[in-house]
Parts: C-alpha cells; structure tokens; sequence
C-alpha cells in the first residue's frame, strides 16, 4: 500500500482525476482504444494508482492516491539491466514503470491485506489484486506477482538490485524486521528506495520516530503506527545492515508529511 490520498465520494464515473495524478500517471502511457480504456476501468471496483489508459480521451483510472510526484525524481530514467523487486505493489503501477523503463526482471508482492483497509476507508469490497491483473493484461507483461507478506520475502530466494518499499513501513508493527528482511533480499550494492510516513516541521528535532494513536493520522484507519524523520529511519537502517542511508526528501501531501530516501546495502 502506498501514499493515501483524500478519500473520494460519489459514483466512480463522477471521480476528477487531478492534474498531479495525471503528470505521474503519464510516465507510464497506455494509450489504448477509447472502448477497451473504458472497459478497463470498469474491470476493477477500486483502483489505487492512476494509469493513463488513453490520454487523447482523456481516460484515467480513478485512483486514490492523489499526489505521487515528490517520488518521480527519486526513480531511475533507465532500469536498463536492472532486477526490481516492488513490496506492496497494490496496482503495481511502479513494477509496470520499471518494466516500461527497461528493467530486465520485475518481481511485483503484496499480500492484498490492503482489502481490509479499503473496506474500512471507502466500503468497497476487493477480492485482491483486481487492479495489478486487469493492466497486466492490458500491457502483456511479464511482471512476476506473488501474493506474499513482505515478512516472507526471502522465500524468493534472489536478490535484487533495487527494491521499491512506498507507504510499507509506517503500516508494519516491526519496521526494524522487515528492514532486515529487504536488506537480505538486495544486492550488494544495491539500493532500497523508501518512502514513508514522516514527521511535521516542529517535530524534527525531537523522538527519531513518532507513535500515532489508531486513527489518528487517518480517519477509519487504525493501520499507521509510525512517523519517521531522517534521523530515526538512518538509524534504523543501520542497524538492519544498511551501509548507509542518504538523499532524504521531505514533503507534505494532503497535510501529511513523508519522507523518502535510499538504503544502500
């Protein structure tokens, strides 16, 4: 799961698709027929990234997150040679990005517990990973999806040379675990591009890392736990074995601060 944005009310045929969601939606161009476009979007009850199905109409998926732009200087131009390993995929358009890119293996995981979420948030009822089949086909790609806890992941038995962890690590009871957990599975040399939950201006000189009370960050989500600042995400980056953690940005989004940098192992 990554970034949420504002929740969104009314029939999805009534949704506005902002020109932020457009501007990142438009680095992975689709453009397929008016009538299939269409079709697309109706082929999934919620959809969580915005795809540009075809731009000349004007047919986006109605996603919810509604800001993703702070992460696109943050991503390779070329992931020519590159394997990319994206945890949480949901939709998986960052996994479709990275084939589209040029990366030579693309391994897409989430273990669809983000169904609870949204049911929760917007009352919509998913089987799992309606979004990420429905563009896999549309493209004919050969991104590689596992149903898999983030926990699990050395059962892949590979190592990657870049690995995507957005909007993961504030929503998981043991970051420091599933920290160690990436590091195993990325190359030496390689890099773990983190994005997360952050802290405000007036906090970042304070507690490394925030607690959130259930709810408090969302309302209707009882899943964000923590807030971190630069400090506190290096530290604990090093701590899972990380050889250095650098290139922190942070932003706010919707009100809400994040923070996004590399791990390099």
């Amino acid at each position: 799961m990554e970034t949420e944005g504002a929740a969104r009310s009314g029939a999805r045929d009534r949704f506005i698709v902002t020109q932020a969601e457009r501007e990142v939606a438009d680095l992975l161009p689709i453009d397929a027929d008016p009538a299939l476009a269409r079709a697309t979007v109706e082929a999934a009850p919620f959809w969580f990234h915005t795809f540009a199905l075809n731009r000349a109409e004007g047919i986006y998926t109605p996603g919810a997150a509604r800001d993703h732009r702070y992460r696109v200087s943050a991503l390779p131009r070329d992931f020519g040679g590159m394997s990319v390993l994206d945890v949480g995929t949901f939709d998986g358009f960052y996994a479709f990005l990275a084939e589209h890119r040029g990366a030579d293996r693309v391994v897409a995981v989430d273990n669809e517990q983000y169904r609870l979420w949204v049911a929760s948030r917007w009352g919509v009822e998913l089987g799992g990973g309606e979004g990420f089949r429905t563009i896999h086909r549309l493209l004919g790609s050969a991104v590689e999806y596992r149903r898999m806890d983030a926990f699990e992941l050395d059962g892949l038995d590979e190592r990657f040379d870049l690995v995507f962890c957005f909007g993961i690590l504030h929503r998981v009871e043991n970051p420091l675990g599933l920290l160690r957990v990436l590091r195993r599975r990325t190359a030496s040399g390689g890099t773990v591009l983190v994005e997360t939950y952050g802290v405000r201006p007036e906090d970042r000189d304070g507690p490394g890392i925030r607690v959130s009370e259930p709810g408090e960050v969302y309302a209707r989500d009882e899943f964000v736990y923590w807030g971190f600042g630069d400090t506190g995400l290096e530290r604990l980056a090093r701590i899972a074995g990380f050889s250095r953690a650098e290139s922190f940005v942070e932003v706010e989004v919707d009100d809400h601060p994040r923070i996004i940098g590399r791990l390099i192992a």
